[in-house]
């Protein structure tokens, strides 16, 4: 079996990342899941978080704010709503992602009015957006909305 497997990262603007990697962090919607080389093959969607990709001692992180990735023995496949890597996340682009999920947050309140389900994934999503920022260093509080 091999030690390795193949990962993609696309966002609809660009090819992120592409490269071999021996193990890929994925933050789903349904929890967290880590792919190896030999991984069962599924399909899982994304929430706000932190994509960790291990390949040659180093470990890369981008920041996706949803989408979806798709496992297999082989490869791993994600395409991501928006995806930045860490090294290059600003306040700015933060403060633009997080006001993209407060504005899909009222969208769904105005829109959804029989179905709280939806306005609470849409808060959910919200929290996530949140969430991820703090953890890397940015504060939700500098937003400009």
């Amino acid at each position: 079996m091999a030690e390795s497997l193949q990962f993609d990262l696309v966002s609809p603007e660009r090819r992120v990342a592409s490269y071999k990697a021996t193990e890929v962090q994925i933050p789903g919607t349904d929890g967290d899941l880590t792919a190896m080389a030999g991984h069962l093959p599924v399909i899982t969607t994304l929430r706000p978080g932190l994509l960790r990709v291990l390949h040659d001692g180093k470990t890369d992180e981008y920041v996706v704010s949803g989408g979806f990735a798709q496992v297999g023995a082989e490869e791993v496949s994600v395409l991501a709503e928006r995806s930045v890597h860490r090294d290059e996340m600003t306040q700015e682009t933060f403060n633009e992602m997080l006001s993209d999920a407060k504005r899909s947050h009222a969208q769904a309140k105005e829109n959804a009015e029989n179905e709280p389900g939806l306005v609470d994934d849409a808060a959910k999503l919200v929290e996530d957006m949140v969430a991820v920022g703090g953890h890397i260093g940015l504060d939700p509080n500098q937003s400009n909305f």
